[in-house]
C-alpha cells in the first residue's frame, strides 16, 4: 500500500463511521416498536419479510432476510434487504462473526472495502463491498439482483482465521413481493 492510498485509507475510515450510522439508524428504524409488532411473514422459501412504518413521515419500509445455511443458531450469517417506499436502500451480508479488515479503499469513495468472492449458481465473480466498521458489508445491487434469482449462493470473506464461506439457499423468494416492496427484478450474472 502506498503512502497515498493510506492516507485515503485513513481518511476514509471516517467515512466508513458515518456510512455505519446510516446503516445502523436504517435498521434501527426497521427493528423499532413497528418492527416488534411484526414478527415476520415468509416470503417464500427461507425468506422472512417484515414491515414498518416511519410513525413521522409514514414511509413504508419493508425487510427481506434470508439466514445462511450453515446455521448457527442467532449468530448465523444472513442477507438483509432493506426497501423504503418501493426502493432498494441497501442490501448487506452480516456474517454474524469477526471479519478481518478491509483490505483496500474504494476507488470512487474511499470507503474501506473487503474483497470478496460470490457464486451465483454455476458462476463465480470477485466483488469489492463497503466495509462497515466490522459489522457488515454492503453489497452491491447487481449482486442483489443476481442473488434474488438464483438457487444456490455463497459468499467467500476473510476472517482473522482465514477464509469462510457462507452458504445461502435464495430458492422460492416471492418475486412479486420483492418488486413491490424493492422495484427490484432478479438477473443473470
Amino acid at each position: 500500500m502506498t503512502l497515498l492510498s493510506s492516507n485515503i485509507f485513513v481518511r476514509s475510515m471516517g467515512i466508513a463511521a458515518k456510512f455505519a450510522a446510516v446503516g445502523l439508524l436504517l435498521l434501527s428504524a426497521l427493528t423499532g416498536s413497528a418492527g416488534e409488532k411484526n414478527a415476520g411473514v415468509s416470503a417464500g422459501g427461507k425468506w422472512v419479510e417484515f414491515h414498518a412504518e416511519d410513525k413521522m413521515t409514514a414511509a413504508q419500509r419493508v425487510r427481506f432476510e434470508l439466514p445462511a445455511d450453515n446455521d448457527q443458531g442467532e449468530d448465523s450469517a444472513r442477507i438483509i434487504l432493506y426497501c423504503t417506499d418501493g426502493k432498494l436502500e441497501l442490501a448487506d451480508f452480516r456474517p454474524n462473526t469477526k471479519m478481518a479488515g478491509p483490505n483496500r479503499p474504494s476507488w470512487w469513495s474511499g470507503k474501506p472495502q473487503m474483497s470478496v468472492r460470490v457464486r451465483v449458481d454455476q458462476s463465480h465473480s470477485n466483488h469489492n463491498w463497503n466495509w462497515v466498521n466490522g459489522h457488515f458489508l454492503a453489497m452491491d445491487k447487481d449482486t442483489a439482483r443476481q442473488l434474488i434469482g438464483s438457487r444456490i449462493f455463497k459468499i467467500e470473506f476473510q476472517t482473522p482465521e482465514g477464509a469462510q464461506i457462507a452458504e445461502f439457499s435464495p430458492l422460492g423468494l416471492n418475486l412479486d413481493r420483492v418488486k413491490r416492496a424493492c422495484h427490484l427484478k432478479p438477473e443473470k450474472p
